[in-house]
Formats: structure tokens, C-alpha cells, sequence
């Protein structure tokens, strides 16, 4: 086998391989020798096939085999003799397309070798934590908004008109040109005005009726409603009104406490302000880990693969765009050309792509199973009731493992950047925190 270079220029890689005739031929018949103790042909006893009988027989198929091996042997061998690391799968194809069997194969490999990535001291890095306490009128603010989700209802006087956002307690029957049809019928229903439980219509015309009336309620399904046998169907609902109650704002006190699970008012307090730090603990981390990849994009300086870049790039593009058009779902639409701009942020993310990788393979940064597990479940959530297929089509797509295993992989090394950086806290109020958040956008 010969390996000659061809092209050395920038991280773009040139070789052609030879692999003579000779060296194919001993291919085969090892593949052949190898096979032969399990060969049954009529007129042999097993494992006593002649050789000259299998190479006849089974000759072309095995040398296709054999040529495939060759090169992919030769392929790895090269990889590990100068320590390259191709960008993407390498380019390879024969130049001599007149090949007939006792001829060399001669094979052109093109490649983007991935850089050297120069080292980083990463603790010469200045980072700074932005630190935000649960303010007492922020958690004045979240109990309110608990105490809205805990409203009751009670009776209102007798004779009083329901208005919107009131209860009413109603026995219902509909029916479908003059007969009931199933599931339209419901005894002691609590029925909340402007709740948009009902279809399209039905609340509205409640509003105002008293307990003891009766009300026909006309309403028409929508047209893509679940049932089909109903959709786009006139409908009558009979209604009597048994209750009218108004909503009731829970008291914000110890019983409330208890609803939520805790012990009493102090209790819940301690427990949202904990909530509301944990909160702003993400977003400053995320501001953080803004300024650790503007840090390190500072501090390296290497040659890119053009086609990763490329890559990138249109990727880049392709999402704004749809961005810009959201009608447009599908993908048949004209080609979109990336900018200077898309090109810009493209070689920012392949740069900071390959560093983080650098720096998690040195750091010995993995991604265990459960990690995995936690994040396609949080994937499946998405698709209720069609989780286990989810898990199914994960497990047998590689490139959607990838995906998600990305994001952890880049945080946890971030998380080591962190470890190593000299990180200072900031105590900044909410507003402040939430500016430094937009602005993430903004970039």
C-alpha cells in the first residue's frame, strides 16, 4: 500500500492510495482460508472445499469485501500515523473507474483536518456572578397570584344576576337536531364564567341568568372539533341553573400555607423566596456563561474547517429565516444565502464548539446514561401518551442522541470553566439582572 500527499494547504488534506493487485489478492484468499472450515459444497465434505474451487465460487464477492477493508484499513492507519482528526467523513472515491479484477485500486482522500487547539489558562479568567434576593415585595406578589389560583367560590344573594368570572352550578342536556347525543349531558357541573371550558359561545350566554331559571343555550361545534359525528353541528343545551356564586380570593394566612404544603405563612414565604433565588440563579447563570464564551473567544485564535463553518452558517440562516417567516413550515422555499453576518456567528460557534470539546476531552467531561434518561424524558413530556415511542425512535437515531447529549456536554464544561475562573458575586437587583437577560437577546 502507498499513501502520497496531495494537497497540504490550510487544514484541507490530499492523498492518494494505492493498493496493489498483490496486496488484494492476499486479502481475498485470507478471507477465503478464514471461510473455508465452514464451506459445504455438493461433492465435498465440509471444510474440504479446494481453494482454487472457492476462490471461483465465491472470488467476487469476497474481493468487494476485501477492497472495502483495504481501504478503510488504510484510511485508519493513516489517521493514526499523523494524528489527523478529519472535520467531517472524509471525501473518498477510485480514480482508475476502468478497474477489472488484477489491477491496483488506486483511491483519492479528501479531508478538512480539525485544528490544533492552543491551550487556555482558564483561571486567569474574571468572571462575575450576578446574586438577586427574593425582595419582600416580589413574594408579597407570588402569594397573591397563589391566593388567585386558590379563589373559591361562594353563594350569591338570592336573586342576583351572574356576571363574568362567576360560578354557576348547572344541570345540562344538548342535543343534535332534536336529540341528545352522548358526552352533552351533565348534572351539579361548576361551570366558571369566561373560563373557555365550554365551546365557543355557551359561557357568554350564561351570564346573567339567576339560580332556579332555565336557559336554552344555541351554540354551534367548530368545525375541526374532536367528534367528528359533532363538527360543525347546530347543538341546544338545556340548562338549570341551580347556583350562582361569586369568587372568593383566597385570605392569604396559614390555611393557605397548608393547600401548598407547608407547615404555615412563614413557612410558604421561605419556600417561594427560595423558588423566586432559584429562579434568578439561572438567568444570571446564563448572563455568566455569556461572559465565560466571550472570555474564551477572546483568548484563542486557530484556523477553522471552512465546511463547518459553512455549514453553520447556512444553518444559521436557514433558522432566521424561518424566524422571519413563521407561516412557512415546511422546507420549499428559495434558497437562503447566508450573510457576512451569519458567517460571523457561525465561525464564533465552530470556534467555541471545538475549544469546548478540546477542553471536555482534556477534563475528561462525560455524559452519563441518567443524564441521558433525564433529558429525553423531558424531550417524551412533549408527546403525551406517545412517550414510549419517543424513547424507541431516540434509541435507534443517532444524531438525535447527539442532540441532546450537545447542550449537556457544553454545560458541564462550562460548569468546569466556572470551577477554575475567578468568580466574583455581584448583588444587583431584580430589574437589573432582567436587563442583563435581554440584552443576552440583543447580541
Amino acid at each position: 500500500m502507498q499513501v502520497t500527499e496531495t494537497l497540504n494547504e490550510g487544514l484541507k488534506r490530499g492523498y492518494a492510495i494505492t493498493i496493489t493487485a498483490a496486496e488484494l489478492d492476499a486479502k481475498v484468499n485470507e478471507k477465503l482460508v478464514e471461510a473455508q472450515p465452514e464451506v459445504e459444497m455438493k461433492g465435498f465434505r465440509k471444510g474440504k472445499v479446494p481453494m482454487a474451487l472457492l476462490k471461483k465460487q465465491f472470488g467476487p464477492r469476497v474481493l468487494g469485501e476485501a477492497m472495502q477493508e483495504s481501504v478503510d484499513g488504510a484510511m485508519n492507519a493513516h489517521f493514526e500515523e499523523t494524528g489527523d482528526r478529519p472535520a467531517l467523513q472524509p471525501d473518498v472515491k477510485m480514480t482508475n473507474e476502468d478497474w477489472k479484477e488484477g489491477d491496483d485500486v488506486n483511491v483519492e482522500m479528501s479531508y478538512e483536518a480539525l485544528p490544533v487547539i492552543p491551550e487556555v489558562e482558564l483561571k486567569g479568567i474574571k468572571l462575575e456572578k450576578l446574586v438577586v434576593k427574593a425582595e419582600e415585595e416580589a413574594v408579597t406578589e407570588a402569594l397573591a397570584n397563589l391566593a388567585e389560583t386558590a379563589t373559591d367560590f361562594e353563594a350569591r344573594e338570592e336573586g342576583a344576576a351572574a356576571e363574568d368570572g362567576d360560578q354557576v352550578v348547572i344541570d345540562f342536556l344538548g342535543k343534535v337536531d332534536g336529540e341528545a347525543f352522548e358526552g352533552g349531558a351533565g348534572d351539579d357541573y361548576p361551570l366558571t364564567l369566561g373560563s373557555n371550558s365550554f365551546i365557543p359561545g355557551f359561557e357568554e350566554q350564561l351570564v346573567g341568568v339567576k339560580a332556579g331559571e332555565e336557559k336554552d343555550v344555541e351554540v354551534s361545534f367548530p368545525e375541526e372539533y374532536q367528534a367528528e359525528h359533532l363538527a360543525g353541528k347546530a347543538a341546544v343545551f338545556t340548562c338549570n341553573v341551580k347556583e350562582v356564586k361569586a369568587p372568593k380570593a383566597a385570605e392569604i394566612n396559614d390555611e393557605l400555607a397548608t393547600k401548598f404544603g407547608a407547615e404555615d405563612l412563614e413557612g410558604l414565604k421561605g419556600q417561594i423566596a427560595e423558588r423566586l433565588e432559584a429562579e434568578y440563579a439561572g438567568a444570571a447563570r446564563a448572563v455568566m456563561k455569556r461572559a465565560t464564551l466571550d472570555a474564551l473567544d477572546g483568548l484563542v485564535s486557530f484556523d477553522l474547517p471552512p465546511s463547518l463553518v459553512s455549514a453553520e452558517a447556512g444553518q444559521i440562516a436557514h433558522q432566521l429565516w424561518h424566524e422571519d417567516n413563521p407561516d412557512v413550515e415546511g422546507h420549499d422555499h428559495p434558497e437562503i444565502e447566508p450573510t457576512d453576518e451569519h458567517n460571523t456567528l457561525a465561525e464564533r460557534r465552530v470556534r467555541l464548539g471545538l475549544l469546548l470539546a478540546e477542553l471536555g476531552q482534556k477534563a475528561e467531561v462525560e455524559v452519563t446514561d441518567a443524564e441521558m434518561t433525564q433529558a429525553i424524558m423531558q424531550q417524551a413530556r412533549q408527546y403525551p401518551g406517545q412517550e414510549r415511542q419517543f424513547f424507541e425512535f431516540i434509541q435507534q437515531n443517532a444524531q438525535m442522541q447527539q442532540q441532546l447529549r450537545a447542550p449537556i456536554f457544553e454545560d458541564k464544561v462550562i460548569d468546569y470553566v466556572f470551577e477554575l475562573a475567578e468568580v466574583s458575586d455581584k448583588e444587583v437587583s431584580k430589574e437589573d439582572l432582567e436587563k442583563a437577560v435581554e440584552a443576552l437577546d440583543e447580541d
